[in-house]
């Protein structure tokens, strides 16, 4: 992660905002960075290592980041609600972004409404990856085998040879579908896509854990 980056975009998200606030997709983008930079020290463990969305310590999301993030996303929406407007990609983003903000936990999370959103997304603009996250998505409400399936058909196409994210979210599936020596490959095959360092200690954290490791 870049913070200083992040934050010099924001500022220039806040200004544009300011300067165009008739425009649902600006409202829509400042919203997303908002929430998304209100999960910034959480996203990271002691090492560096990264913690995963789920895994992450709620109370050290930002509160102020994310009551602006929704308040800049009700002036999205209140924009988009006139005849003649629908969300734009920004706009679905971070409602999806604001599902996770507002759960007091991973286990509130409304992930009916987030797989929603994600096809509405995958209308939009159609991706590979909106529809990886899409399965994810549905691994939470209609149980991992439903994902697996989605996925298998996804990796069948090829779009997204290459992407870590494909095999990592495929590993996770097969593991909590018990099916350990799949998981396995996965998680290996995840680690071969990234050069990313403390992602690869993740897969090997996982793998440890397959092999009931803790090292």
């Amino acid at each position: 992660m870049r913070p200083q980056l992040c934050q010099e975009a924001l500022r220039l998200g806040r200004i544009l905002a300011e300067l165009a606030p008739k425009e649902a997709e600006v409202h829509g983008l400042v919203a997303l960075m908002e929430i998304q930079a209100s999960r910034f020290s959480a996203r990271t463990g002691p090492s560096g290592e990264p913690v995963l969305l789920l895994d992450q310590d709620r109370a050290r999301w930002d509160q102020l980041l994310i009551r602006r993030g929704l308040a800049a996303l009700e002036r999205a929406e209140a924009l988009n609600a006139a005849p003649g407007h629908t969300p734009g990609p920004y706009a679905l983003q971070a409602a999806i972004a604001a599902c996770h903000a507002r759960a007091r936990s991973a286990e509130e999370t409304d992930w009916a409404q987030i797989v929603g959103l994600y096809a509405r997304l995958g209308e939009v603009t159609p991706s590979p990856v909106v529809e990886l996250n899409h399965a994810a998505a549905v691994s939470m409400v209609d149980g991992p085998a439903r994902a697996l399936d989605l996925i298998d058909a996804l990796a069948a196409r090829g779009t997204l040879n290459g992407y870590e994210m494909l095999p990592a979210v495929r590993a996770d599936l097969l593991r909590r579908l018990g099916r350990r020596e799949a998981a396995r490959e996965a998680y290996r095959a995840a680690t071969a896509a990234t050069r990313l360092e403390p992602l690869r200690r993740l897969y090997a954290r996982r793998l440890a854990e397959l092999d009931g490791r803790t090292d």
